[in-house]
């Protein structure tokens, strides 16, 4: 059978079965696993038949979101809440690696440029940072603690703040991608701007080992969900500028969910970094041991939750989805 035949054929099948995984209708579990049995038959066929079209590549971006479905209506007796971080989002992020992906880029080109023009033009770090800020930085620096800044306040005060300010610049980074893509990407690029302005003045000044020791304690994993969130909002913005099969306004609605998934997920990771940056990072002359073993299980911890574990979990249940379907 020709392929324009056999997406004739079958289009209207994968539609509604499409429609009924991404809007959630009322489907019937067993209707749901009957309807995944013959889309993996028709991507069995077209695997054989049109390797390498655009047929094969919808299909089994449908079958893997079909699988993710099939997961979320079974009966679960765990806690509702664990489960959505231990399970239902990993599964569901896997799709997104690309645009988180994109985000990474963003944002690190911004950072290289506000490093490169903090670099080459003293004032730019002012601009960035502020007079004040930058002031009593040099203060710290001139008193032997480049990194003092972090021990004012009351320890749960600076938790406090930092972690509602966080989660503010979070949900402002997916709040921008309603004006599409561009939106977050400004967001982004904004704070790479600042963050490579931010590091740069610290190696300007001969302290970037110093510095960078203590800010990279809470600012792995700020920094790293920031971007995340960035995704968050790509994710949004996209829905709008590429609809795909859907019309434009069930595509961002769609967007939009999926996105603030995103973002959610990012909330106990902030508060995460609220707690070292309240609480760790002030102690400025901790050994560097302590500190690097501290950065490391932060890198870790992102780079396991939002890229490694998506990944080992969903191989895991298309394994056990194949078994059920019979499927090699």
């Amino acid at each position: 059978m020709r392929e324009a035949a056999f997406v004739r054929q079958n289009k209207e099948k994968w539609i509604a079965f499409e429609k009924a995984i991404n809007l959630e209708a009322k489907t019937n579990p067993d209707e749901l696993a009957n309807g995944y049995i013959q889309l993996t038959n028709d991507l069995a066929y077209a695997q054989t038949y049109y390797a390498e079209s655009k047929t094969l590549l919808y299909l089994n971006e449908l079958a893997s979101q079909a699988h993710q479905k099939i997961y979320k209506n079974k009966k679960e007796s765990g806690n509702r809440i664990l489960s959505f971080w231990k399970t239902e989002f990993p599964l569901f992020f896997k799709q997104y690696h690309q645009t988180l992906s994109i985000a990474f880029i963003i944002f690190s080109i911004a950072t290289a440029i506000g490093s490169l023009s903090a670099l080459h033009d003293a004032t730019f770090v002012r601009l960035i940072l502020g007079d004040a800020y930058v002031n009593e930085t040099l203060n710290n620096i001139a008193n032997g603690d480049p990194a003092a800044i972090y021990k004012g306040g009351s320890e749960i005060g600076t938790f406090l703040g930092i972690t509602i300010n966080n989660i503010r610049v979070a949900f402002l980074a997916f709040a921008f991608g309603v004006i599409t893509s561009i939106g977050t990407a400004y967001i982004l690029f904004s704070n790479g701007i600042m963050l490579g302005a931010f590091i740069t003045f610290f190696y300007t000044k001969g302290v970037f080992f110093e510095a960078n020791k203590q800010i990279w304690l809470h600012g792995t994993i700020e920094i790293s969900v920031i971007i995340i969130a960035g995704c968050a909002g790509l994710i949004m913005g996209n829905s709008i500028l590429f609809p795909k099969t859907y019309s434009r306004r069930v595509s961002f609605m769609k967007g939009a969910k999926d996105g603030l998934k995103v973002v959610v997920s990012t909330i106990p990771f902030f508060i995460i970094a609220g707690f070292i940056e309240g609480f760790i990072t002030r102690y400025t002359g901790m050994p560097n041991w302590i500190a690097f073993l501290i950065i490391g299980a932060s890198l870790f911890l992102i780079l396991y939750y939002y890229i490694a574990y998506p990944i080992l979990l969903n191989k895991k249940y298309e394994r056990q989805l194949h078994t059920v379907t019979g499927k090699p």
